[in-house]
């Protein structure tokens, strides 16, 4: 799939805003309402190699779980997880978190997602309206983060690890 894009700028610095974008079990709280069911892959989720397992609420989806790790951090600026999801875990994501300093104390936060599919099932299955949808969501998304860095409420609840 194409890459889709969703930005927003928040009214808090850019350290701020990357050191709580680190924290993958943070993410659970403003994606809540398309990614549910969140499970750490290890006991700490901050930083590089922190990852998380999940489940995508699209709508006729037999194959709902997808999994992302930080792959790529630069300080304070970039954030990059790469995933699986998909029949098999055969499709391919990618997601970069951007931010950059807008006048004073703002940043821009701009996320980019795209997939790479394994086959010709999982385009054809991708091509059914998946564009749109995740448009809206990760849209809505990014609004619920600057609520919660902005005003501190609309918190959704934080991942935990899986098995004790």
């Amino acid at each position: 799939m194409d890459p889709v894009s969703a930005s927003v700028t928040i009214a808090r610095p850019q350290e701020d805003v990357f050191e709580y974008l680190l924290d993958v079990a943070n993410h659970a709280e403003f994606c809540d309402h398309y990614l549910v069911d969140w499970r750490l892959t290890r006991e700490d989720s901050y930083g590089r190699g922190a990852g998380a397992r999940f489940r995508v609420k699209v709508p006729m989806n037999r194959f709902p779980w997808a999994d992302v790790t930080f792959s790529e951090v630069e300080r304070p600026r970039l954030i990059v997880e790469r995933g699986r999801t998909g029949k098999y875990n055969r499709i391919r994501t990618l997601g970069t978190y951007e931010l950059e300093p807008v006048g004073s104390g703002s940043t821009r936060v701009t996320f980019t997602f795209e997939t790479q599919p394994g086959n010709l099932a999982d385009r054809i299955g991708e091509s059914l309206g998946a564009r749109g949808w995740l448009k809206r969501k990760t849209t809505r998304a990014m609004r619920r983060l600057r609520t919660i860095l902005e005003e501190d409420r609309g918190r959704g609840s934080r991942a935990t690890v899986a098995a004790g």
